[in-house]
């Protein structure tokens, strides 16, 4: 099964010009989900991040359509009265009919309308609404399924409130309905049925089927096309769930995903192959001073560090200036996240350190919630034991600054070995025998419920890293999300990534890979995979992705054992780098976020959204989208200070130096900045609302638009 290119757009050059241009003066976009206003996964930061853009691009006609959930309504919503006439109106029809409809605006950026549907007051209606799914579609939906009886709820109750705002409008209205994953799908399914007029386009972020054969350890990708997709899904029993998913994918007017790679998949799977791919952004937040983002690394960095003082206290035999800190975090899927590639290439790296004799220790965290009753004592001890030493270094040094000070005011250079007595010795003496410890640092940082069967202790055990001395290689697993409240380790999430060197995740399962992304937006240099969206993503774009610290792990065409030892090199061709090849490596991984910036990825949905409107509405739209000929445009060059060098064992990095402050080091960095922004188109700016008049080019970029980025 070949990872050809199969897309109608496969690249950010791919969206040509349209034949006219769009007047989005009459059409309204709502845009639903169960993860608006309800954070449960990854689609709930696709729909935050990019509510910005698309606030600009709609202005008053957007709307966001998710389940109402009181908890979260609280401390995310603002309750206000409707501003459109017309959908007061049907707010106010549904609420007489027996609904519960809440509307107000989400408080994150753009502050988009939501509109919000209470599906268990209508609870009474489940039975009535599964006989008609039944009669309509043939999909029965058992009991005992809640997120199968909530799709129903909601897809009913979504359809409702898209044909009565349709009915309540003065004009016929052109309605575009965007409807994300299986949970919401079944609204799309039934505005066909009962043919509204609503453009509608459905985004699978994951395939249910995917996820699920990939979770069982199966050859997924090498027998994709060999997969009888409905014993599968019976087997699994979400037969039901598949059902949806499908039914949504082929009713749709525009089908997208959210990668190349689960294009592939979903051809496969759901039977049809999508439209266009729409990539996962981010809102990129630049900085005025080209380095600050370096500043903020060193502070984090620091803040790590002091945890790992408290954490290895006792055991602190290596330098932590020669030390450094990877990470990998995300969903608790010990095969499908890469866990146990990540796990058995530490073990091997552990190995290689030693034998060469390397001055660098490797701390490795993995941050994966899972069930757990508390904190470890020990780990919590550490950090008492850590703040007692720093208070009694403070002890120490005020009183020896207290006499520094009153010989320096008569006018005499101090006595040094006056300058402690016998109680500071004997505090200090004290501090030093509370730091003894008869037992290793612990790997875990919690008290885990199912210690036994638990897969990132049971491999630990097996690879034998319990954080000895002897180890070049540490672990530590901390089974919980971070907080900046943690007693433990009191940093929010990006704030700890931006203190790490390196984000690893070696994923065989991976739509997309908002982790790699986020690690690129604040500098941070990772390793993916080619079965990830992201990784794929970046292949394509960037002409040597390792030079500017995206290293793509190869886990489609090797087998386990080779892409563990592919793993291993990164990680040991990683350690070997000095300080300020890390540094210029960081900025060129930092200049790569303009990509993921959602004012370039933006465009993808703007696209699919007039696909939508032209097939609803062909009297009214016409959009034309043909096949690029090329990957041309956002495509990085190999950085001039690479030696380019095929050979697959030594990936590119930045120049080797043998001393940190070799001036002979061909590297430039405002000349390479310079470039790379000579090399990435500007940044899209939307027109807003009722400014739609300028003209796009044929690369869906509006021309004129000339400003750099900062």
């Amino acid at each position: 099964m070949p990872l050809a290119r199969s897309l109608s757009v496969t690249s950010l050059s791919g969206l040509e010009e349209w034949d006219e241009e769009f007047d989005l003066e009459d059409a309204v976009l709502f845009e639903i989900a169960w993860e608006v206003a309800n954070k449960v996964g990854g689609i709930y930061t696709v729909i935050q991040t990019k509510a910005r853009l698309t606030s600009e691009e709609w202005g008053e006609n957007y709307f966001l359509v998710g389940p109402y959930v009181e908890s979260n309504v609280r401390t995310q919503v603002e309750l206000i009265e409707p501003t459109n006439p017309a959908l007061k109106r049907t707010i106010d029809k549904m609420n007489a009919s027996g609904c519960k409809v809440y509307f107000g605006r989400w408080l994150i950026e753009g502050s988009p309308y939501v509109i919000l549907i209470d599906v268990g007051f209508t609870a009474w209606s489940l039975d009535t609404w599964k006989s008609e799914l039944w009669d309509l579609c043939d999909i029965g939906v058992p009991w005992f399924d809640r997120e199968a009886n909530d799709a129903v709820l909601f897809g009913f109750l979504t359809v409702w409130l898209l044909g009565e705002y349709a009915a309540q409008c003065d004009e016929p209205p052109h309605i575009v309905a965007h409807f994300h994953e299986w949970l919401a799908g079944l609204g799309l399914v039934l505005c066909r049925q009962r043919q509204l007029p609503v453009a509608t386009i459905f985004t699978t972020h994951a395939t249910l089927l995917g996820r699920y054969l990939c979770a069982g350890n199966v050859d997924f990708y090498n027998k994709l096309a060999e997969f009888n997709v409905e014993k599968e899904a019976g087997d699994r029993q979400i037969y039901h769930r598949y059902c949806l998913e499908r039914a949504a994918a082929h009713c749709a007017h525009v089908f997208t995903t959210v990668s190349q790679i689960t294009a592939i998949e979903a051809e496969h799977l759901l039977k049809r192959k999508p439209d266009i791919v729409t990539p996962n952004g981010l809102n990129v937040k630049k900085f005025s001073a080209v380095h600050e983002f370096q500043n903020l690394h060193a502070q984090s960095k620091n803040r790590i560090q002091e945890f790992v003082r408290g954490h290895f206290y006792g055991h602190l035999d290596f330098n932590l200036d020669k030390c450094l800190f990877l990470f990998i975090a995300g969903r608790y899927e010990f095969s499908n996240k890469g866990a146990d590639i990540f796990l058995e290439a530490l073990a091997r790296l552990n190995y290689l350190l030693r034998v060469n004799h390397s001055d660098v220790t490797v701390i490795a965290f993995f941050i994966m919630p899972a069930r757990t009753n508390n904190f470890n004592v020990e780990t919590l001890k550490g950090q008492a034991v850590r703040k007692q030493l720093w208070d009694t270094a403070q002890t120490v040094k005020e009183r020896f600054g207290k006499k520094l000070y009153e010989s320096l005011l008569v006018g005499q250079l101090p006595d040094v070995s006056k300058m402690l007595d016998k109680e500071d010795f004997t505090i200090m003496k004290r501090a030093i025998f509370a730091t003894q410890r008869q037992c290793q640092p612990p790997v875990c940082t919690h008290n885990m419920l199912e210690d036994s069967s638990d897969p990132i202790l049971n491999c630990v055990r097996r690879i034998g890293l319990f954080n000895s001395s002897s180890d070049r290689v540490k672990i530590i697993f901390h089974p919980e999300f971070l907080s900046s409240t943690s007693p433990l380790l009191p940093m929010d999430y990006e704030e700890f990534v931006r203190g790490c060197h390196l984000g690893v995740f070696p994923s065989y399962y991976e739509p997309w890979g908002y982790t790699p992304a986020e690690c690129t937006v604040m500098g941070i240099p990772s390793i993916s995979t080619n079965l990830s969206g992201f990784g794929c993503f970046m292949e394509e774009h960037i002409a040597d992705p390792s030079a500017y610290g995206i290293y793509i792990l190869d886990r489609r065409f090797r087998g386990v054992d080779e892409s563990c030892n592919q793993l291993t090199s990164f990680l040991f061709q990683f350690c070997k780098q000095s300080r300020r090849q890390r540094i210029i490596q960081r900025n060129r991984t930092e200049r790569l976020s303009d990509l993921l910036d959602w004012r370039y990825l933006g465009r993808y949905y703007i696209s699919a959204r007039h696909m939508a409107l032209a097939k609803a509405f062909p009297d009214t739209f016409v959009y034309d989208l043909q096949e690029p000929t090329s990957t041309s445009g956002f495509r990085y060059p190999r950085p001039a200070s690479v030696p380019p060098s095929p050979a697959l064992s030594r990936h590119s990095s930045p120049h080797h130096s043998e001393g940190e402050d070799n001036d002979d080091e061909r590297y430039d960095e405002d000349l390479e900045a310079e470039k790379d922004r000579v090399n990435i188109r500007q940044p899209y700016t939307l027109p807003f609302k009722n400014k739609s008049s300028a003209v796009h080019g044929a690369n869906g970029i509006s021309e004129g638009v000339t400003s750099e980025k900062n």
